[in-house]
């Protein structure tokens, strides 16, 4: 996806920045709200994270107001500071799509774009997901590979689907703790290797392919080379 992050503050924005690109993201980033409007009435982008309280004229609200009455229907995310009742009201009564406090867990942020980025779409929902040869069957909980039944225990086969979910991109110590073991602090174990070592000897060692890979200093991806 293209996405746009409008966004002052340096530390935010290069984390937010930096989370997006390394999960497969184009990311374009504007510091201040006339810039961010233009970015956003010019080009075209799959969703906008949004700050409330920005420099050069145009704040948040301004900047939505007007890129909704040129009729661009963009989806919009704030991501603010702001976080009383009525500052989420006026957000989403401006044309927000959908409001974030901070402080912010990235993963819960990158759910939430790729969740307004599928909104309106008739798509049935997805029921089974696939890398390679290896296929997991969300409904009946059941892992194959191929062709080959392998059995996993509760939390392998969510760490799975999580990799799976993401297959061919990074995806960060961070990210599988607050996504897989809902961690929102580093608990300093060495759960994660544990876990992705047992994944590994079911999903990887019977077979000539490796699946799971680790990526050097950042986490690991599944993808089949």
């Amino acid at each position: 996806m293209r996405i746009l992050v409008v966004e002052d503050d340096k530390d935010v924005a290069g984390f937010v920045v930096k989370g997006l690109k390394e999960t497969g993201h184009v990311v374009e980033h504007a510091d201040n709200g006339r810039d961010g409007l233009f970015l956003a009435a010019s080009e075209n982008f799959d969703a906008i994270v949004l700050d409330r309280m920005l420099p050069g004229g145009v704040d948040g609200l301004r900047l939505l107001e007007t890129l909704r009455a040129q009729g661009n229907q963009t989806p919009v995310l704030f991501l603010s500071a702001m976080a009383q009742v009525d500052d989420r009201v006026r957000g989403l009564k401006a044309g927000g799509d959908d409001y974030m406090t901070k402080p912010f867990a990235f993963s819960e942020l990158l759910a939430r774009v790729e969740a307004l980025t599928r909104r309106g779409k008739t798509d049935a929902p997805q029921t089974k997901l696939t890398a390679s040869d290896l296929e997991m069957d969300l409904l009946s909980r059941s892992v194959r590979r191929a062709g080959q039944k392998i059995d996993l225990q509760p939390r392998e086969f969510r760490l799975l689907e999580y990799l799976l979910r993401h297959a061919g991109q990074v995806v960060t110590r961070t990210m599988l703790l607050e996504g897989v073991w809902d961690y929102h602090f580093d608990p300093q174990t060495n759960v994660i290797d544990v876990h992705v070592s047992r994944l590994r000897q079911k999903v990887d060692k019977p077979f000539p392919t490796p699946l799971i890979h680790t990526v050097r200093n950042a986490g690991y991806m599944l993808r089949a080379d």
